[in-house]
Formats: structure tokens, sequence, C-alpha cells
């Protein structure tokens, strides 16, 4: 089966029906001031360690990680080979337009503080949500979920190392009142980066197993707040 293919059977064996999408990680969660854990009974901040027994599911599913990674080198090699048929002036351009990308990315990136996993104020409804990330599960990773009534988070209980659609649960759920998703580059780039921007203004950043997944496409589809 695809992974697009366990995604869905996973959303269907958990009665929800979603708009789109996608596996995600949270950077690491930088370290509270005491106040704030102790308010928060002292939450757990990283995800669990892979037992022995998970390393050895790891070990074993290697395999097929080297067939992909072989199929994403190809894929590389292939444009590598096309790249170098272009003339010194298509390269030239193609080298320019990298890098003034690259630029305008940094840019956006710095004026809106998102090479951070979070806006910063743990009192706020980001920054409260994140207290309690690994409390909901311990997993590392994330099912995120957009359907018409908001935002659903699916996970393992515990850390898995091979069959993770298995054993999902609903680890966590956003109403549209609450939080909404948001690309930070409105599409501009060809990225991982999501935000989950709540309604008192802070937002945490995800990001995806894939550039552009189909959340970035549906939040793309989306209406302009105030359209």
């Amino acid at each position: 089966m695809t992974r697009r293919g366990k995604q869905r059977a996973a959303t269907e064996r958990l009665g929800i029906h979603a708009e789109a999408g996608g596996w995600c990680t949270i950077d690491k969660i930088p370290h509270p001031p005491a106040d704030v854990l102790q308010a928060a009974d002292n939450p757990r901040l990283r995800p669990a360690r892979m037992r022995p027994l998970g390393m050895l599911g790891a070990a074993l599913g290697a395999p097929f990680i080297l067939v992909i990674t072989f199929f994403e080198f190809l894929a590389k090699a292939e444009e590598a080979v096309m790249r170098s048929l272009d003339t010194r002036d298509e390269k030239e351009r193609l080298r320019v337009k990298k890098e003034d990308e690259k630029r305008r990315r940094d840019a956006i990136t710095a004026q809106q503080g998102i090479d951070k996993v979070f806006d910063g104020n743990w009192h706020g409804d980001a920054g409260q949500f994140l207290l309690r990330w690994y409390g909901h599960s311990t997993h590392h990773q994330r099912l995120l979920l957009a359907t018409t009534e908001g935002i659903a988070l699916a996970a393992p209980p515990r850390r898995v190392s091979a069959g993770r659609e298995k054993h999902l649960q609903i680890v966590a759920r956003l109403s549209a009142a609450e939080a909404t998703l948001a690309d930070p580059f409105s599409g501009e780039f060809k990225t991982r980066m999501l935000l989950i921007r709540f309604q008192d203004g802070s937002w945490l950043r995800v990001d995806t197993e894939e550039f552009r997944s189909d959340l970035h496409m549906y939040v793309l589809r989306q209406p302009l707040t105030g359209s």
C-alpha cells in the first residue's frame, strides 16, 4: 500500500474525514522558565527514545529505506544530467534565481521569526499547546489532519519504529475558531514548513515529511482571511 493509501486507511479507522493530511515533526522544544514548568506540572519536553526492539525493527526496515533513497538518487541524477545540457546562460539564470529565492526566503524567515519552533510566548495558546505536545504522545511524529471542523493531530500513544498508522489515536483537536494552518511563504517557495496559527496570534511551526505536501496545497486553496 502506498503512503497516501495507508494514510487514508488510518483516517477511516479514526472516523475522520480529512480534507488533507500529512506526517509532521516539530523542532526541539526550548527549556521553559521554572515558573512555567511548575505551573504545567513539569511536562515532558522530548520524544521517547527508541526501544531496543524498535531499533531492531528499524534495522529490518533499512533495506526498504535504501530502495527509496536509491530512487531519489536516480531522480536527482536525472535532474543533474538535464541541467548539464543547459547552455551557460541558462545555468547562470538558474544560479541567480536560486540565490535570489534563498535571500528572499531567509529574509521572510528572519522577519517572521519562524526559524524557531514557536513564537516564544509560553503563556500564549501556542506555548501552552507546545507544553502538552509529548504529554499527548511520546512519538516523535504527528499525523496532522485538516478537517472541515479544524485541525486534528493523531499519533501512536508511545513511540514506535514501524507501523505508525496501525497504532494511531487522536491526541489533540483544535477547532477552526481556535487555530488555522498557514504557509508563511504563501506558496512562493517549495518548503516543508507550516504554521499552526492560534486565535491569540501565537503560532507553532511544524515541518512536513514532504516538500509542498497535501497540507500546503490545502492551505493555498483556502480564501484569505477577511476576503
